[in-house]
């Protein structure tokens, strides 16, 4: 996390001094051990922060486990998951985040600023979403907006969900992205951000000949010629 300030609303003043009753229970959902471990360094620090770090999950079966376990009041949520990305973990927590009593909230923490991944998560039911530009601590103040029921987004990502609400009929934020499985979504930002077609079947937990036939399907569908053409789509649309 840079020193730049991605919160709305943020505050000059996240943490909380030692002693007070302010305190909040966390899972960290992100495929990046490293950036866990930055995370959890930044804001673990309960004494100051009053963020309790309760469990880490790397992939979209792990986050289900741990959050169903430990039941935190949030989530910090990669969109960009093994196994089926953010959106199935928001799906299968749903009855965790629609429970009447001490309900899991979720908020998305992205590299990406992509307006499908923003909207895609918040129509999934997470509760705001922040890039990973955030400070620790705007991220903590985040993290106790959303304990407390409020949206949380970085500044110009809150205009892509005011865009795709305000109407029941709003179209689909890109139609050729509509056309992709959330699999092969996933195939195309790897591809896009140049991994080795090895590396995304071990990121997905696919076989090598299924990341082929993925990579097929989308230059089919996208009507694209070859990997660089993809990676330009991608890159035009600020996917990668």
């Amino acid at each position: 996390m840079s020193d730049e300030t991605g919160a709305a609303g943020g505050t000059e003043a996240g943490a909380t001094a030692p002693g007070t009753e302010r305190r909040v229970r966390v899972v960290l959902v992100d495929d990046h051990r490293m950036f866990r471990t930055g995370v959890q360094a930044e804001i673990g620090r309960t004494e100051i922060t009053g963020v309790e770090v309760v469990g880490e999950a790397a992939d979209v079966d792990q986050a289900v486990t741990v959050i169903t376990a430990t039941r935190p009041e949030v989530v910090l949520l990669d969109v960009h998951l093994p196994g089926g990305g953010g959106v199935e973990v928001l799906r299968r927590c749903a009855s965790l985040m629609g429970a009447a009593e001490d309900p899991v909230r979720f908020l998305a923490l992205s590299v990406s600023d992509a307006a499908e991944d923003v909207i895609g998560v918040i129509r999934g039911g997470a509760r705001g979403y922040v890039t990973k530009t955030i400070t620790g601590t705007d991220l903590v103040d985040s993290i106790f907006r959303v304990q407390e029921g409020d949206a949380v987004f970085s500044p110009r990502l809150a205009g892509f969900v005011l865009d795709a609400f305000a109407s029941t009929d709003a179209p689909p934020v890109d139609e050729d992205m509509d056309r992709l499985t959330q699999r092969e979504r996933e195939v195309l930002r790897l591809i896009a951000r140049g991994y080795a077609y090895k590396e995304i079947a071990k990121q997905l937990y696919i076989s090598v000949k299924t990341v082929e036939s993925h990579v097929s399907a989308v230059l089919r569908k996208l009507q694209l010629s070859n990997r660089h053409e993809l990676t330009r789509w991608a890159t035009a649309r600020r996917l990668v």
